[in-house]
């Protein structure tokens, strides 16, 4: 899901469940770090505000408002607000 759709949560929410994840808002104050976190099911993060980096498998990533990232199960991943502004994404789960 990409423009204007990607940040409407209501919009994102029932892309995200017909494709089998949750749906959360995250807000993370200047200089926030959530560093080497695994999870045991796929994540999905979408930035809707703000910037971050986010980091996985050796690779680095500066998202665009929108972008959607892809982070599967059992990997090692960090996510950091580099902007000087409250960071705003969506995260959601794969269920069961």
């Amino acid at each position: 899901m990409t423009g204007t759709r990607a940040t409407d949560p209501d919009a994102l929410r029932r892309d995200w469940a017909r494709r089998g994840y949750s749906f959360g808002l995250w807000t993370d104050p200047p200089g926030q770090r959530w560093d080497d976190f695994v999870h045991d099911v796929d994540e999905l993060l979408l930035l809707a505000e703000g910037k971050l980096e986010v980091e996985m498998g050796g690779r680095t990533w500066r998202p665009a408002i929108g972008e959607e990232i892809h982070i599967p199960a059992g990997t090692s991943h960090s996510v950091r607000n580099i902007g000087d502004t409250t960071a705003k994404w969506f995260y959601g789960y794969r269920g069961p």
